[in-house]
């Protein structure tokens, strides 16, 4: 390993990336480089925000190997029967799963800090976020909905497995790799959420009001877990001899389905495809944190961050920085 040149890495991290929490990066399934910074360490949990929602996909496919869920292609609303469609909306009627997945999925609402006002004050986030569901947008027609929206998949994994989303992922996932999210996370009030996304060592996931975990947001975890969840993905599925979740999944969530126009990036089922050659993906989350994965070059990064506004982005950093630096390494 260039000790010069991962001196110059860190000297970069503090100028240019300096809300970085930790990072480590795997080769061939080997560990090359693992550190800390902003007085966090190995067992720091930092809230990684949008990437629960590619933790919310693995779940979902693994629901579907296990036969909880028929495919993606059925229908939302029918694991909802008892939810009343007003008159003359049609869309919602129409709206799979796969929709969900690939932001494809209209919502009625334009202005998303009003809806977020509402959102957070509301009791039952899924059924919130099922009365914005449909309207007269266009199914189809990409669009990002980083907070409302996701949940409504939670509410999917309860009703199809009976299970609440930590328990389901704590059974199939968490701990068959050794991740550990102690708990649920309640939320009272705005002052406790400000305090939470700050938090460097609360391991849980947060939930509503009635105690189901945020689809799109809420989890934390170390850097270590974001870097087994990597490794799941460039092993098809397999950990330690057991098949987690199958290949059909891995590789069809990562291929490309829809596609961000505006900020150029393209999505496969809540995760965001970097690059189609080199089936290089990722899982981001606001401020910084990211689980990438590269197949052809079999390197795994993992970044958790703490949070702020308008950071430099973390793809960048690691194809300009991280890649160049540990492509050619020995592990």
């Amino acid at each position: 390993m260039n000790k010069e040149k991962i001196a110059e890495l860190e000297k970069k991290i503090q100028n240019d990336y300096s809300n970085i929490a930790g990072i480590m990066i795997l080769k061939d399934g080997k560990e090359l480089y693992e550190n800390y910074f902003n007085e966090c360490s190995s067992t720091s949990h930092i809230h990684v925000y949008s990437v629960s929602k590619s933790i919310l996909s693995i779940l979902i496919g693994i629901a579907i190997d296990k036969g909880y869920i028929k495919n993606i292609n059925q229908k939302v609303l029918d694991f909802f029967p008892t939810y009343k469609v007003k008159r003359k909306e049609k869309t919602i009627q129409n709206i799979t799963l796969k929709d969900l997945l690939t932001m494809t999925a209209p919502y009625k609402y334009k202005f998303a800090p009003y809806a977020y006002i509402k959102y957070f004050t509301n009791n039952d986030w899924v059924n919130f976020t099922l009365n914005l569901l449909g309207g007269n947008g266009k199914i189809g027609d990409f669009r990002y909905t980083p907070l409302i929206g996701p949940d409504i998949l939670s509410g999917i994994l309860i009703k199809a497995t009976g299970q609440s989303v930590l328990d389901f992922a704590t059974e199939n996932l968490f701990s068959p790799l050794g991740i550990t999210v102690e708990s649920n996370v309640v939320l009272h009030s705005a002052k406790e959420q400000r305090e939470f996304n700050k938090a460097k060592n609360i391991s849980g996931w947060v939930v509503d009001p009635k105690g189901v975990n945020a689809g799109g947001w809420g989890l934390t975890l170390s850097p270590t877990d974001m870097a087994k969840i990597g490794q799941l993905y460039l092993d098809g599925g397999m950990w330690n001899g057991k098949q987690l979740v199958s290949t059909q999944w891995i590789d069809e969530s990562t291929m490309v389905h829809s596609r961000w126009e505006e900020a150029n990036l393209s999505f496969g089922y809540l995760w965001w495809i970097i690059d189609d050659k080199e089936h290089a993906c990722a899982a981001m989350g606001d401020g910084g944190n990211v689980i990438y994965f590269n197949t052809k070059k079999k390197m795994v990064v993992s970044i958790t961050s703490l949070f702020a506004p308008r950071v430099t982005d973390r793809i960048d950093f690691i194809k300009e920085y991280i890649e160049p630096i540990f492509d050619n390494c020995d592990s």
